[in-house]
């Protein structure tokens, strides 16, 4: 069982996730800069007393995860688009991550309905002792049932304080070699549904990085040194943004520099674009389920 102020801190990250997320869908609309609606997202969340644990991810179209807007980012969200909203917040380092989708054309809302009803069945079905591979058939079972593919080569994730992804992946599909069990713990659920391939692939671009560590064995610059330590002290590993650095360093070239400089000396995981391999679009939901011994507790929902 877990500890009770464990519990309330992972309550209060859903609760903060959720409200923010249905604002999100809310507002978003075509012609709104990617830029503002993440630099709103992400001061609500501190505004409601979280912080982000990921920058925002804002994915457009056949982009499935793993974008989040650039620093003087001009792009905008397109008519008719199909847009995922990827939201991460932590309290004292307890994660809530949820995600929805919004479309602006009316042909891609059984695309989206796929995925949320998939979503929902796994609402009903997860619990302590459930192997994941259940979880996947039943989420595979419920995409194809709608005439679209679940994304094979994306999952699920446990958490755990400051960190992520823990160790194990949940599968979108009915893969054998998932045999854990649910035990107390929290898992972000995520099924993609795609009218493509339903696989992604890697672009040579990535927009989200992540401390490897905190860098204390490694030789750095003043600048290099001051935005490390940053990093470390609030937010150990969890994934951060060269929008996120602007207090640290002086302009946008320095920002640019100081995180290839930190790539290069291995201090850095970037995350890179993942788009889908066809150029089907994607649609996404997601939830945080938190398991103490038989309550399931929908932290985000």
């Amino acid at each position: 069982m877990l500890d009770g102020d464990i519990v309330e801190k992972y309550r209060r990250a859903g609760d903060i996730a959720k409200r923010v997320r249905e604002e999100a869908v809310r507002i978003a609309k075509p012609g709104m800069k990617l830029l503002e609606l993440a630099e709103y997202i992400e001061k609500k969340i501190f505004e409601l007393g979280g912080a982000p644990a990921f920058p925002v991810n804002l994915s457009i179209n056949d982009v499935a995860a793993h974008y989040t807007p650039t620093l003087n980012d001009e792009m905008v969200i397109p008519d008719g688009a199909v847009l995922k909203i990827d939201i991460g917040v932590h309290v004292d380092g307890y994660i809530a991550d949820t995600a929805a989708t919004v479309t602006f054309n009316p042909a891609y809302e059984s695309l989206l309905e796929a995925s949320y009803r998939a979503l929902d069945k796994v609402i009903e079905k997860i619990g302590f002792g459930v192997k994941a591979y259940e979880i996947g058939r039943l989420i595979e079972e419920t995409i194809l049932s709608y005439g679209f593919k679940p994304i094979k080569n994306l999952a699920g994730h446990s958490m755990d304080r400051y960190i992520i992804h823990s160790g194990y992946s949940i599968p979108n599909y009915f893969d054998r070699s998932a045999r854990w069990s649910f035990s107390d713990g929290a898992y972000a659920i995520e099924p993609f549904a795609t009218n493509g391939i339903g696989l992604v692939r890697e672009e040579d671009v990535a927009t989200i990085f992540s401390l490897r560590s905190s860098g204390r064995r490694t030789r750095l610059s003043y600048v290099e040194k001051r935005v490390v330590e940053e990093l470390w002290r609030e937010r150990r590993t969890l994934p951060f943004c060269e929008r996120w650095l602007r207090g640290l360093c002086k302009g946008v070239e320095s920002i640019r520099n100081t995180i290839q400089l930190l790539i290069r000396k291995g201090l850095l995981y970037l995350y890179p674009v993942l788009v889908e391999r066809g150029h089907g679009y994607v649609a996404q939901f997601e939830h945080t389920f938190l398991i103490n011994g038989r309550e399931v507790i929908v932290t985000t929902a």
